[in-house]
């Protein structure tokens, strides 16, 4: 079965956390790709600073664009994957092996992915 799995964090914290230990976090991320490698469907993405986002929104008189995510949310998605693994339990055990899960402030989402569209018509 296929899942999302979508890092988060929250940046005034990350930003509280000293470089050195951000640095033996981080690699320990690239330990945890390699390691987990064969099951993941994809090669994931980084995503750049919630700073640098746009958003296209609902407007009265047709789509907007605005600066920034602007999520009522206190989390931002720093990056994504797809996995594929037997089931739900299996996706939550690799969730829980995320290193950044040591930092405060930091979750992974966890969901699975629409793959029968016939429900839909």
């Amino acid at each position: 079965m296929k899942y999302v799995i979508m890092f988060t964090s929250t940046p005034e914290l990350d930003a509280a956390v000293p470089p050195e230990r951000a640095q033996e976090v981080y690699g320990r991320v690239y330990q945890w790709f390699e390691e987990h490698g064969p099951k993941f469907a994809d090669s994931g993405a980084e995503l750049q600073p919630v700073t640098t986002a746009t958003t296209v929104r609902h407007g009265a008189d047709g789509p907007v664009v605005v600066d920034g995510p602007f999520t009522e949310a206190r989390e931002a998605v720093g990056g994504f994957s797809i996995i594929e693994v037997d089931d739900l339990d299996a996706a939550l055990a690799l969730a829980r092996t995320w290193p950044m899960l040591d930092l405060p402030g930091t979750s992974v989402e966890v969901r699975p992915m629409v793959t029968d569209y016939s429900q839909f018509e």
